[in-house]
């Protein structure tokens, strides 16, 4: 045995010395030298400073005069070149908090600084460490850890990722047995990370409020009061008091994810008015003013948003939006494109805005719809604007129906080029467009549903939401007299443009022109809120701190 080893062996039976004594002692706080010793071990070789890594948290409650003295040598063990020390010492920084738990905060925040480790059996032991203090006392441990998940200063990016990350990781999928008392902690845990909401990218956003819709006090049988809290949070986000500007396309993306994120918060009783008045007010006057693809983001979310507005706010919004189906459904057969994506999502809106305010449509577009109320204006002339309204809906058929008749006839040279297709990558592209188009037939069945009871003096405004929008997936099979594949799925890698725009021109016959308008025909479909519009991310407001705008979201 080298001099070094018998060294080392020596230290080793020191220091089970003084564990064996301090076991064995009723009034440990007189062991002094034995705790002493223990700290003194942990400066010698790499196996008495593992061992002492053990000892020092065990007996540190006995020796508050010791503490600073003792900690700060557990912390050069922390910091030893020899990986095998530092992961003892890592294993034995929780032990410090079972008996003096007022330091529990300084031991997260030292293994908070740990996360950004390279050494994957060193950033174990951190994740295990913190997982055993979230285990010993959830709230202080929560509360610790949280304090690093937010924009400070004095944030360093680098260690706040790393937290968002363990959170995401470790904490979210054992919430169930972190949590408890549950209802206490799920509350105490909606705090933290209302506070950590101040400065955050959307995909971080996104996280915390999957993290929020998965806690038990906003679950299925909580209360319009709680789907409200989320929506305020929601809110909060979307930058509602903000002065919009339309070349702010940061702001834009902020507002339409947020309005996606509500949805279903609107759905189960939480108002939609700051939104909706947002819009109407901010958005909507500057419409033609927004980039395209925007547009259609915006339309989609106007669209699934309207069957969860008040009356009140149907009778605020159904003015702008009859102006825009003005603007998108030609008023004569022109040469122009038609956007047929646009006018379905602005008649599924137009729906539902006027079941809920039927008579407001009689000073807008001339219908004899009769409440008994003095908004009826049954008394004025509003015939022009009915046959100007009726004049356009014809035309909208009439190109949908010459649309459809071309995105059949394509459909059919699709299957008849899958079936001469010989190399996957021919397969692949057919059956995109075969996806295409079947998007964009359901994309005109549904024109042609809302369009027909609309010609009606009274019209049946559609109040429900039995019909599927073409850019979701298809619950069950659409009725349709030109072809039997409606409904299919949309393709997750659709391209994304400025919508569905045909040209509104007669077609002229088979051949190699209709080939190129069937493939043409509707290519900007997208799936909002599963492609492109609906996962655009934001950049985090403060700006300059090397996370950038767009970073990845939904």
């Amino acid at each position: 045995m080298s001099e070094n080893q018998s060294e080392e062996v020596q230290q080793i039976e020191k220091l089970y010395e003084f564990s064996e004594r301090l076991n064995a002692s009723k009034d440990k706080s007189q062991n002094v030298e034995d705790y002493e010793g223990i700290i003194k071990m942990s400066k010698t070789s790499m196996k008495a400073k593992q061992l002492a890594s053990q000892l020092i948290p065990r007996y540190f409650k006995f020796f508050p005069s010791l503490s600073t003295e003792a900690f700060d040598a557990h912390m050069d063990c922390i910091d030893d070149g020899d990986l095998g020390v530092r992961v003892q010492a890592i294993r034995g920084l929780p032990l410090f908090c079972k008996d003096t738990p007022d330091i529990l905060s300084k031991i997260v925040d030292v293994l908070v600084q740990l996360l950004n480790t390279e050494e994957p059996v060193e950033r174990d032991a951190v994740h295990k460490a913190l997982m055993s203090l979230l285990r010993q006392d959830p709230k202080a441990s929560s509360t610790a850890l949280f304090t690093h998940a937010g924009v400070t200063p004095t944030t360093d990016d680098q260690i706040r990722e790393k937290v968002l990350n363990f959170i995401r990781d470790k904490v979210i999928p054992l919430k169930g047995e972190l949590l408890k008392p549950q209802e206490e902690m799920e509350r105490h845990i909606t705090d933290l990370i209302k506070q950590s909401l101040e400065d955050v990218t959307g995909g971080e956003f996104k996280m915390f409020m999957d993290f929020l819709t998965s806690l038990s006090i906003f679950g299925g049988k909580a209360p319009p009061e709680r789907m409200q809290e989320l929506v305020e949070i929601i809110e909060g986000q979307a930058d509602l008091n903000a002065q919009f500007e339309f070349s702010d396309t940061d702001h834009i993306d902020r507002l339409i994810s947020c309005l996606q994120l509500a949805l279903p918060f609107f759905a189960r009783g939480a108002p939609s008015s700051r939104f909706l008045i947002y819009l109407n007010k901010h958005i909507i006057p500057v419409f033609d003013k927004l980039p395209e693809e925007r547009k259609l983001d915006l339309l989609k979310a106007l669209a699934d948003i309207s069957p969860y507005t008040t009356a009140q706010e149907a009778r605020q919004l159904l003015p702008s939006i009859v102006e825009l189906l003005k603007i998108y459904m030609p008023a004569r057969k022109t040469g122009e494109e038609m956007n047929f994506t646009y006018v379905e999502c602005l008649l599924y809106a137009f729906h539902h805005l006027a079941h809920k305010v039927p008579n407001a449509t009689n000073s807008l577009c001339g219908y004899k719809i009769v409440t008994g109320q003095p908004s009826d204006r049954l008394g004025e002339d509003f015939s022009e604007l009915n046959k100007d309204f009726t004049e356009r809906l014809t035309i909208v058929e009439d190109l949908t129906k010459a649309t459809m008749k071309k995105l059949t006839q394509g459909m059919t040279e699709h299957n008849k080029a899958m079936s001469a297709a010989k190399t996957d990558e021919e397969k692949a592209s057919i059956k995109t467009k075969r996806q295409n188009t079947t998007t964009g037939l359901r994309t005109c069945n549904n024109i042609l549903a809302m369009t027909k009871p609309l010609h009606a003096k009274v019209p049946p405004f559609m109040g429900d939401t039995n019909l599927n929008l073409s850019w979701k997936e298809a619950t069950k099979p659409l009725a349709s007299t030109t072809t039997t594949t409606i409904g299919g799925k949309r393709p997750a890698n659709s391209n994304n443009g400025s919508g569905n725009n045909v040209a509104a021109k007669k077609g002229r016959g088979p051949g190699t022109m209709q080939n190129q308008l069937v493939n043409k025909a509707f290519e900007g479909i997208s799936s909002y809120g599963a492609g492109r519009g609906g996962n655009r991310g934001w950049g985090r407001r403060g700006g300059g701190r090397g996370r950038g705008q767009g970073r990845g979201h939904w």
